[in-house]
């Protein structure tokens, strides 16, 4: 399994936490697009199955998350 391939329900929460948690600015970037890749790839797998809502919201706060922080580290670089 390559790093871009998401092939558990699971995955998308590791990654994700992988990113948040990561601590060297060089590869967070890297980190937060395979995270956002995979809660993407998990919420079109939950559009065609049944999912939980409670996963669905989570996807949702995942991917918000992912792309205030991306956008904080941003401002950060460029302030």
């Amino acid at each position: 399994m390559t790093r871009n391939q998401v092939t558990s329900h699971g995955d998308w929460k590791t990654l994700y936490r992988a990113a948040i948690l990561e601590t060297n600015k060089s590869v967070i970037p890297q980190k937060v697009s395979e995270a956002e890749r995979a809660v993407l790839a998990r919420g079109r797998e939950l559009f065609y199955s049944a999912g939980t809502h409670e996963e669905r919201e989570s996807l949702e706060d995942a991917l918000y998350a992912l792309r205030a922080f991306r956008s904080a580290l941003e401002h950060a670089d460029a302030g």
